[in-house]
């Protein structure tokens, strides 16, 4: 697949619906230049820390006094990744780690004989339909934008930059959400809530990678991604999944931040979500709990802006965005993930219960103040070994 250069197009029409302000300083981002792939090549980032941070999630935990982080903790968080690594490694003698620096391999061709699309919309609404029989919990649909794919993929074998040789003639990107434990989050930081994380990234590589099955036995491409290939951000906003936070999140209606993201980028016709912007940049104007309890301040405070001091940070869009060295440092300290911003998040809420969606109906208005001092005391840490006691 051909793409336009490094610098390519800045602000496109629909952007402003999306609440992506996109300036001329644009560039592509080079995934190699992501804080985890740094953590493997670039010495500022790089420690002993984060050699024992990925060799924890083997058989090299160091469990150690302290609630959440037992060796069952360990094992649980482990355990729980188990199936996206079973994934992630199969092809790790070619330098491709899928699914994290790499597009997942087809697992199924495509099929010789293609269905005949007559209505994108309906197609939509089926695979819809299709992802939510496979396990996710949203799913929207937008354009293939450019902009947004990694320049490159990463050689794991040398942490070289490879070619992303995605197919020919892809134009739309199916984006999937996966909801969060909410009783694992309220116990960051710790190991075991790390279990939150990884059932959703095992949860997720089955899911995509049935559901580009399905579309390849139409007869189309489609190409299961997680973390790879490119920002699942921009493309989650603009498949109407959501909006931009100062954490650095999607917040969803259905789920507040407490989600994963996966994709599949196909030529299947399908009509694109159109995003609609609800408040939350509003209220985050006004709102720092995220800042304000992150304990290395890796997360900014004050107005988006375009600064990009930072390497892993993309150049030339407007928004919020953390000190990606200093939030990974903290990780590797903990030998494990860190989202205390997740649950504090006044967004963390369980919409089942009526009070939360006022709540939201609160925010998203002209009293969003009265909201955030409504939320003064929300997300408060749970003891992890009160997750193990319950019944």
């Amino acid at each position: 697949m051909s793409y336009p250069s490094n610098r390519d197009t800045p602000q496109k029409a629909n952007d402003a619906a999306a609440g992506i302000d996109v300036t001329d300083d644009f560039e592509r981002f080079t995934q190699r230049n992501d804080v985890f792939t740094r953590a493997m090549w670039d010495d500022r980032v790089k420690s002993k820390h984060t050699k024992k941070f990925f060799a924890s999630y083997r058989m090299e935990a160091t469990p150690r006094r302290g609630d959440g982080f037992t060796q069952k903790d360990f094992a649980l968080r482990n355990a729980a990744w188990l199936i996206s690594d079973v994934m992630t490694n199969r092809h790790a003698d070619q330098g491709r780690r899928e699914g994290f620096q790499a597009p997942i391999s087809n697992d199924t061709p495509v099929a010789p004989m293609q269905v005949e699309i007559d209505d994108p919309a309906k197609m939509s609404a089926e695979v819809k339909r299709i992802a939510t029989f496979f396990g996710a919990d949203l799913c929207g649909v937008t354009d293939l934008d450019d902009r947004w794919l990694y320049t490159s993929r990463v050689d794991t074998r040398d942490l070289t930059e490879a070619p992303l040789d995605l197919p020919e003639g892809l134009t739309s990107v199916i984006v999937l959400g996966h909801e969060m434990d909410k009783e694992l989050v309220a116990t960051y930081p710790s190991a075991l809530a790390g279990a939150a994380t990884g059932r959703e990234y095992s949860h997720e590589a089955s899911v995509v990678m049935q559901l580009a099955a399905y579309i390849r036995n139409l007869g189309y491409e489609a190409v299961p991604s997680m973390n790879d290939t490119g920002l699942v951000i921009p493309y989650a906003v603009k498949a109407g999944l959501g909006e931009y936070a100062r954490n650095q999140m999607v917040i969803t209606p259905e789920f507040g931040p407490r989600l994963r993201f996966s994709k599949i980028f196909t030529n299947l016709p399908l009509k694109h979500d159109t995003p609609e912007p609800k408040g939350v940049k509003a209220f985050c104007d006004i709102c720092t709990k995220c800042a304000d309890a992150c304990p290395v301040k890796a997360l900014p405070y004050g107005p988006p802006t375009t600064d990009t001091a930072n390497v892993s940070a993309i150049k030339g869009v407007r928004k919020w965005t953390s000190d990606a060295e200093k939030c990974f440092s903290f990780w590797a300290k903990l030998a494990s993930d860190c989202a205390i911003c997740m649950r504090v998040c006044p967004f963390n809420r369980d919409y089942s219960k009526r009070r939360h969606r006022l709540w939201l109906k609160l925010a998203l208005s002209p009293l969003r103040k009265l909201a955030l001092r409504l939320a003064k005391d929300h997300g408060q840490r749970s003891k992890p070994g009160d997750w193990w006691a319950a019944p």
